[in-house]
């Protein structure tokens, strides 16, 4: 809480995504629609792989990391779309909270959301593919945090740009994909290492790299974001 009684930026950004993970707890609309497209996708992918032509290890990370880039889509719209349907923003935009502390609101839900989606597609892949992790299973873990991060705090930023737009559900993916090159490929590359039983350190360099990419891209998108929603 601030001085002048005003709670701080932290506490209205865990307040902001406290609200939209009710909404989305009650209506698991979003979420479960990036399941399903996550199971699916995991499904066809294995249905149409020929294993006496590509080895498990080989497609594998591809496959996992393709599907979380294109089923975190699926739900960073919600992130703002939900507040456009009822006038919710406006609300938001008129109360005495800083604008950095909506973004951080709004990105740490779609963060929950983003994880809970991948924590269940890892295994899925897993099994389907019969993997063997080993003690990397933590690692890959700690990869998918990263990924998730830098995944929704660009999706985040363009969700808000692109919410207002009459052809916002596919500007989105347009916009942010080629964001989302620089998380996919360094996931992908620790993952594929991981699966022929490389250490942290030989990994270390791609960890390094979706570090970078978090803490750059998470100051640029906390400053740019006061821009898009001033009209």
């Amino acid at each position: 809480m601030s001085a002048g009684g005003t709670p701080g930026t932290l506490a209205v950004a865990l307040l902001i995504a406290r609200k939209d993970l009710a909404i989305e707890y009650r209506t698991r609309s979003a979420f479960f629609a990036s399941l399903v497209f996550s199971l699916l996708g995991v499904s066809i992918f294995f249905m149409v792989w020929d294993p006496s032509a590509v080895r498990p290890i080989d497609i594998a990370p591809g496959v996992l990391w393709t599907i979380f880039a294109f089923a975190g889509m699926l739900g960073l719209h919600r992130a703002f779309g939900l507040e456009l349907q009822t006038r919710a923003m406006d609300g938001l935009l008129l109360a005495p909270v800083s604008r950095e502390a909506i973004f951080l609101g709004k990105a740490l839900a779609n963060l929950v959301y983003v994880t809970a989606v991948l924590a269940i597609t890892i295994p899925a892949v897993v099994l389907f593919y019969n993997l063997e992790f080993g003690s990397g299973l933590l690692i890959l873990g700690a990869i998918g945090l990263l990924a998730a991060i830098g995944l929704v705090t660009v999706g985040t930023l363009f969700s808000s740009m692109t919410v207002h737009t009459r052809f916002a559900e596919l500007l989105l993916p347009m916009l942010a994909l080629p964001f989302f090159i620089p998380v996919v490929v360094p996931a992908a590359q620790a993952s594929a290492k991981l699966l022929v039983g490389a250490d942290l350190a030989t990994v270390m360099p791609w960890i390094q790299v979706l570090v970078a990419f978090d803490l750059m891209f998470g100051v640029a998108c906390v400053l740019a974001f006061p821009f898009t929603i001033e009209d």
